[in-house]
């Protein structure tokens, strides 16, 4: 065997039998149906980031609302405050939705990371079997060995009328593949489940339901259930924490609410109680 053979087997499909490849006939026929959400399922090999290419499509007018971008592998994927993270082929659930709720506000669309935050952790609990948690803004986390860790992100961007929503979420990530010591995966936190088909769909179908609720209230957060469920899964909240802010400033204090633009509270040393609505949060002590 040469050595471009060696290669092109290492990147087979098949080159891990415990990370198989997605259906993407499956996903669409459980997905796609009249009336709902989901319009098109598209599944690729390889990209460098789902969010980018989907953007890219938007603003093109390639993709309607409902659209989704699945990829089995992303070598320049972006998280929040432009991080780039890489993982290896078909550990993890890799998309991005085209989402476009013109009867909603511009101003509540802030609301959408958060509220992706929870129909992920409540498909993946469902799915997984695994006790998830949201950290603000919209990291997922589990708890691996008593210990809680990162599994996922969501990152939100403006494409057009529209915003292009990404989810990544460590699946099947092993211990020796770890990009950084406290990050998780639904395998190491004890899934009873890995199979990525049920849990992108269970995802899908979560965020398809929570995306109705919130739209039909007109992007209000209080009706639509979405405030009240994202504070009951918020694991900083109750915790002290420091924000770091944008701009190089920091801001501790106990996150004690968060408020209907979904900003963090945090009730600061002396008294006063300051919203964040962006910046790095880092819990300091546990609930």
């Amino acid at each position: 065997m040469t050595p471009r053979d060696d290669a092109d087997r290492s990147r087979s499909r098949w080159s891990d039998l415990d990370r198989p490849p997605l259906n993407a006939t499956a996903l669409r026929r459980g997905l796609v149906r009249p009336g709902g959400l989901w319009r098109e399922v598209d599944v690729v090999q390889r990209t460098g980031s789902t969010n980018s290419d989907l953007v890219a499509r938007a603003a093109a007018g390639r993709a309607t609302e409902g659209t989704v971008l699945v990829a089995e592998e992303q070598h320049a994927a972006r998280g929040r405050l432009d991080r780039r993270w890489t993982a290896p082929a078909r550990s993890g659930l890799f998309c991005s939705v085209l989402l476009t709720p013109a009867e909603v506000p511009v101003a509540r669309w802030g609301w959408l990371p958060l509220l992706t935050g929870v129909a992920v952790a409540t498909g993946l609990s469902r799915a997984a079997g695994v006790d998830t948690a949201l950290k603000w803004p919209n990291d997922l986390l589990v708890t691996v060995g008593g210990e809680e860790r990162k599994a996922g992100g969501i990152l939100a961007e403006r494409a057009g009328d529209g915003v292009v929503v990404g989810i990544g979420v460590n699946v099947t990530l092993r211990a020796d593949e770890l990009p950084v010591p406290h990050a998780g995966s639904l395998a190491l936190a004890g899934a009873i489940s890995t199979d990525r088909d049920p849990l992108l769909r269970a995802v899908l179908r979560s965020l398809e339901e929570w995306y109705g609720r919130w739209r039909a209230a007109g992007g209000d957060p209080g009706p639509s259930g979405l405030q009240e469920a994202y504070a009951a899964g918020c694991a900083t909240l109750g915790r002290t924490v420091r924000a770091e802010l944008p701009g190089g400033t920091d801001l501790a204090g106990e996150a004690v609410a968060v408020d209907g633009d979904g900003r963090l509270v945090l009730a600061t040393e002396d008294g006063v109680r300051a919203p964040v609505g962006a910046g790095d949060i880092v819990h300091l002590r546990p609930a």
